[in-house]
């Protein structure tokens, strides 16, 4: 029989130490040969993404021990870590690349090869961020990996340059930097790899500068390789200002393949070199995404001519599409989430997917029966599910009556009920990018909320991906606007109808939704307190050096450019109207953060002192953008919980350390 007891006072088995257990998720993967291969968080061993393979007998083995670490930190936000060749006939086995977080050397190593050890192909550089490598792909018969250089110039997180590289596999690059052979011009500011067509005569990349970020513009480049293996005529295929292109691959019979949003939706695209491209499947969808890191795959042409591809408006399914015909066959399974990460080997397709009832798990589809299964990292309930919360997909409507998408968690638990006379409190929750959106997956996070007692609206305010152009073009020039608008929109839509109890709604975010958070409280009265992670909190200062180089042009797009509209980027800082925060509110920053780095978080708390209002802040060691240690996330998860308890007047089942509040 259930217990009725207040809202926040449940007793849940998901503890903050099991969710922090249980974050992130497996990604970018691949094939070496006929294996799997994909990398995968250990939030248990200090956060390092281990390197993990599934051998032919069925087994998931961990290829490299502590402290190796698989992740790049090109453009900070790093991208495809890793990549192997299978070696038939060869008795050592495949060969594999990969960068190491540390140092982000270039590394090779011979897995199969008895006390063999990675080997450093790449050298260090002791000028600012270094020499930095990610997106590689190895060309054994040219005896090299080509890949993206991301190479520092000076001390400023803008002296930088990017290249395509060519990195020799004998290992003569590892002590010098004029080994390495550079295959492009420099001309550009950002590039993702190249992608080499099955003739080897010509290779194709994608390139953009600032001020774009990747979804406003991007060009995808076309160039002959010689016989010496350079580049040459090096020439824009398509793409421009207006035009963001995700991804490009080649087709087996030669042709190129990419996904453009030149209608307002990222589609997929085939053309000949001297041909005109035409639409595969010309649809309201997005068969791509934003490219906020390099090497993510959203299509993998087969050798039969057909495409994996995943796609979707909101939600993502995993599906096979005829060029010919235009049909997508999706495959069939629970998950409702695919990432951008997508690979084929013959028949066979792997991608990365998750449900509301599953975290993320690799899964692989058999083109030829249409069979999808799980085949590593398959999710394991660490408690019974009936703890886990019950999502609704909602659109409700803003301003001017525009639809704003959200996800709903209403509060849940198998044994409690809550009295009748008594509205839940809900957390709205602004997602990073801002250009990103909120997945439909089970998040322990959410559950650890929602199984006490504490509702959560998972907000895709206007912005956000996976609707279109049109849906994500809304925040331009609108930052600090739109998405504070909507987050408050659906928190007093909830509170209108009864889910929610108007004056026990708070907001929290990290990064970008970092930002809403604290503009939210610094421009609303809808929320009772807050918690805001490693934000953005001043413009001036994050657009002029303070932040790095990817994101030193997006307050372009997102605010306006900075000679144009100056006063607009004192107007929206948080850290400049600190007077105007009345709620209380905690404060979560990693100390080692280069991208929203903990400076802005000093300003804005200088300003608040004195004030009176309570708040705590917590700043985290050996931590950047993004906490990956079990123990920082442990100790950030139980002080949110903390705050809304002492701000919503609620008694957490359990026990629970205390947030002291100063004022």
């Amino acid at each position: 029989m259930a217990l009725t007891k207040p809202y926040g006072s449940w007793l849940s088995p998901i503890d903050a130490g099991l969710a922090a257990a249980h974050d992130g998720h497996p990604a970018f993967a691949g094939f070496v040969g006929g294996e799997a291969w994909w990398t995968e968080p250990r939030p248990l061993e200090g956060g390092r993404r281990a390197l993990l393979r599934r051998r032919p007998d069925g087994r998931e083995e961990s290829v490299l021990p502590a402290p190796w670490n698989v992740r790049s930190r090109v453009i900070e936000y790093g991208g495809l870590p890793w990549t192997g060749t299978e070696r038939p006939g060869d008795p050592r086995g495949p060969l594999i690349v990969f960068t190491h977080f540390t140092d982000q050397r270039l590394y090779a190593y011979e897995p199969d090869v008895p006390g063999a050890e990675p080997r450093p192909l790449t050298p260090v550089s002791d000028v600012g961020g270094g020499l930095r490598w990610a997106d590689p792909r190895i060309h054994a018969d040219r005896g090299e990996v080509w890949c993206v250089l991301e190479e520092f110039t000076g001390e400023k997180q803008t002296d930088v340059r990017r290249v395509l590289a060519a990195v020799p596999l004998d290992g003569s690059a590892a002590g010098d930097r004029a080994a390495v052979r550079e295959l492009s011009d420099g001309r550009h500011r950002f590039v993702t790899g190249p992608r080499l067509a099955p003739d080897g005569a010509h290779v194709a990349w994608l390139a953009w500068d600032h001020p774009r970020m990747p979804w406003d513009g991007t060009e995808l480049m076309v160039a002959e390789v010689g016989a010496d293996g350079s580049f040459g005529g090096a020439r824009r295929f398509a793409g421009g200002p207006e035009e963001s292109i995700a991804q490009v691959e080649w087709a087996p019979d030669g042709r190129l393949l990419f996904a453009s949003d030149r209608t307002g939706w990222w589609n997929l695209y085939r053309a000949a070199l001297d041909g005109t491209p035409v639409a595969l499947c010309q649809r309201e969808e997005e068969f791509g995404g934003p490219l906020w890191q390099l090497g993510l795959s959203w299509f993998a042409p087969l050798d039969s001519g057909l495409v994996a591809v995943v796609h979707g408006t909101g939600a993502t399914a995993l599906g096979v599409l005829d060029p010919e015909t235009g049909e997508v066959v999706d495959a069939a399974g629970p998950w409702t989430e695919w990432s951008a990460s997508v690979a084929v080997s013959g028949t066979r397709v792997i991608g990365v997917a998750a449900s509301p009832r599953s975290a993320y798990e690799v899964v692989e589809l058999d083109t030829r029966t249409g069979r999808a299964r799980v085949i590593g990292a398959a999710h394991d309930d660490p408690v019974d599910p009936t703890y886990y919360p019950e999502p609704q997909i909602r659109t409700f409507l803003g301003p001017d009556g525009r639809e704003i998408h959200a996800h709903v968690y209403p509060p849940h638990h198998p044994g409690h009920l809550a009295p009748d006379d008594e509205l839940p409190p809900y957390v709205v929750w602004a997602h990073g990018g801002p250009t990103s959106r909120a997945p439909l997956v089970l998040n322990l996070v959410i559950a650890y909320f929602t199984s006490r007692g504490i509702g959560v609206a998972d907000v895709n305010y206007g912005g956000s991906t996976g609707h279109g152009r049109e849906y994500r073009n809304r925040l331009r020039e609108q930052w600090g606007v739109i998405d504070v608008e909507d987050c408050a929109a659906v928190a007093l839509a909830l509170a209108e109808e009864g889910t929610a109890d108007r004056a026990r709604l708070a907001i929290r975010g990290g990064s970008a939704g970092g930002w809403t958070t604290a503009s939210s409280l610094t421009t609303t009265d809808v929320y009772a307190c807050g918690t805001i992670i490693y934000p953005v909190l001043d413009l001036t200062s994050w657009s002029d050096g303070e932040t790095h180089d990817f994101e030193s042009r997006y307050l372009d797009t997102l605010i306006g450019p900075p000679d144009e509209v100056p006063g607009r980027y004192e107007e929206r800082s948080p850290v400049r109207h600190a007077e105007r925060v009345t709620a209380p509110f905690l404060l979560l920053q990693g100390l080692d953060d280069v991208i929203c780095p903990p400076a802005q978080c000093e300003r804005f708390l200088e300003r608040m002192e004195g004030r009176g209002v309570p708040h705590a802040y917590l700043a985290f060691e050996g931590e950047g953008h993004g906490f990956r240690r079990a123990d920082t996330l442990v100790r950030a998860l139980e002080a949110e919980l903390s705050l809304y308890a002492q701000v919503f007047r609620i008694d957490p089942a359990g026990g629970l350390p205390t947030l002291e509040l100063t004022k």
